[in-house]
């Protein structure tokens, strides 16, 4: 069976999660990383070396290579001393050095992936340094990634300080995908700086590819307070233009109270509800099962099936 292409527009935790899954699955995937990530040592590496944000595409190039395990222990190794490297992770550190070498991050990613044997391309959405601007609900704007997720305000809307030129391998990855994946995780710093460059939203609405969302299972504070999936969909419909979202990929298992009042007393998160009739009036198909898997006391998806029901949507 020819693989079917995917392009996956997200960022960060959310993304590389996905990833572990669909790469057990025969998916030919070209992996879209938002680069506005300006914390800890990719902040550092941003300001030293004016370059794009590396973080993200440690995690993503963690969860897409082989023996994940070990490249996990070897790229997430911090370094602790007094020195300038104190802080940096390895695999930060690799990046830069492979970008400084190539002359680029989409080449520094392929020579990493000579190396590792990726299951799959990892594409950074630009190649430019840029600053995420968030608006928020007082009408104030704060820039840098880290200090909009930190902010207690609610955000309204995100826009880039500069316009970045878009990668063009991105923008033939969503050409030639057959189903174009929103990922979970961070709706305004993660999905959405993807779906803000026009090339990409252009690009987008002259695919005829299913647009499907994994739907995130608990809110996120300040950006996703009190949201159905319906109103998910709302607001990535919103950043689409002609397009809309085909398909939406919901948990419908059961989680105990016990761990739902944890979230709520500690990260102020709450579990999303899934409004059956109003994301159909939507357009939306609902691709649903028990996602739930308990890792460390935390709610994570089971990719493993997320992925094995986005294949049988596709193939259907």
């Amino acid at each position: 069976m020819k693989a079917i292409k995917l392009a996956v527009l997200g960022g960060g935790t959310g993304m590389s999660i996905l990833l572990r899954g669909l790469k057990k699955v025969p998916f030919d995937i070209s992996a879209v990383v938002s680069v506005c990530d300006d914390g800890k040592s990719t902040g550092r590496l941003r300001e030293e070396f004016n370059m794009l944000a590396v973080g993200d595409i440690r995690k993503v190039l963690i969860s897409l290579s082989e023996d994940e395990e070990k490249v996990e222990k070897l790229f997430d190794y911090r370094f602790d001393t007094s020195s300038d490297l104190d802080g940096h992770a390895l695999g930060n550190i690799l990046l830069t050095g492979a970008n400084e070498i190539m002359g680029n991050m989409s080449d520094g990613i392929e020579l990493i992936d000579s190396l590792l044997n990726l299951k799959g391309k990892v594409l950074p959405l630009t190649e430019d340094n840029v600053t995420l601007v968030g608006k928020m609900e007082d009408g104030n704007f704060v820039e840098g990634e880290h200090f909009i997720t930190e902010d207690t305000r609610t955000i309204e809307s995100v826009s880039y300080k500069e316009r970045p030129m878009v990668n063009p391998r991105v923008l033939k990855a969503i050409r030639n995908a057959d189903a174009i994946i929103l990922s979970m995780g961070s709706l305004f710093t993660s999905i959405i700086p993807n779906l803000i460059c026009e090339e990409v939203r252009e690009e987008i609405e002259k695919s005829s590819a299913k647009i499907i969302y994994v739907c995130n299972i608990m809110t996120q504070p300040g950006e996703t307070d009190d949201f159905s999936v319906s109103h998910h969909i709302k607001l990535l419909n919103s950043y689409l233009g002609n397009r809309k979202v085909d398909a939406v990929v919901v948990n419908n298992g059961k989680i105990s109270k016990e761990l739902i009042n944890k979230y709520a007393d500690s990260e102020q998160k709450d579990l999303v509800e899934i409004d059956y009739e109003n994301i159909k009036a939507l357009g939306a198909g609902i691709i649903e099962d028990n996602y739930v898997l308990i890792e460390n006391g935390y709610i994570r998806h089971n990719t493993m099936k997320v992925s094995i029901d986005i294949l049988s949507y596709l193939l259907d």
